[in-house]
């Protein structure tokens, strides 16, 4: 797939893109907004590592928030694993980076927060070693993750507690940001500071900071 789709030539891209943009929003088992950035995202890229990043971040180009002498180890970074498929590369770096960086750091601090202990028994390295080496097609079939596992649960749990929606636990940060945080946020966010330490590009940070369109501004 990573190969055919870097063959793709820009008017392929486009076209599919545009087809899938037009395509109602129960055809294409997405929300309006994931099947436009979704889209867009096709459009743009060239390669299955350019699609998976600006799939997974809110700047086209993450690069360019990071000073120049940390640029070369974010591109390093952003390359997909090897894997056998390339939706198996994308699960991979999912587990390697939004699993790690996100869901556990939430799951984890939600939980001490209020003193309690919790488990992910499907994290267990036994666990994630017999699920890696099942097939594809027992993984993902007919639009349908985690397809093995569902055929297990079925047996066992009634059918109203499997097939249904996802329900994530977003925290309103945005909202924090805009007032309550917006102190803290403001000297975090400092040029000086950023400058500073080194990592980040203090302009293109304040930029984003003091755009009226942003989800984080006043």
């Amino acid at each position: 797939m990573q190969r055919r789709f870097g063959g793709l030539p820009p008017l392929a891209r486009r076209a599919l893109a545009r087809s899938l943009a037009l395509l109602p929003v129960s055809a294409a088992g997405l929300a309006r907004d994931k099947q436009r950035k979704l889209a867009a995202a096709i459009r743009a890229a060239g390669s299955l590592e350019q699609l998976h990043a600006a799939l997974t971040s809110v700047w086209a180009d993450p690069a360019v928030l990071l000073q120049p002498h940390w640029q070369s180890a974010a591109a390093e970074a952003g390359a997909l694993p090897e894997a056998p498929t390339a939706a198996e590369q994308l699960m991979l770096a999912d587990a390697r980076t939004y699993l790690l960086a996100d869901i556990l750091v939430k799951g984890d601090r939600a939980a001490m927060a209020v003193g309690l202990e919790t488990r992910a028994p499907f994290l267990d390295h036994r666990v994630a070693a017999v699920a890696w080496r099942l097939p594809l097609a027992l993984k993902i079939r007919g639009g349908t993750g985690k397809w093995a596992l569902r055929q297990l649960l079925h047996r066992h749990v009634p059918p109203e507690l499997i097939d249904r929606p996802k329900a994530g636990f977003a925290m309103p940060i945005g909202a924090w940001l805009r007032g309550p945080l917006r102190p803290w946020a403001e000297d975090l966010l400092d040029p000086q500071l950023l400058q500073r330490q080194g990592y980040l590009q203090p302009a293109p940070i304040q930029h984003l900071w003091r755009a009226p369109s942003t989800r984080f501004a006043s």
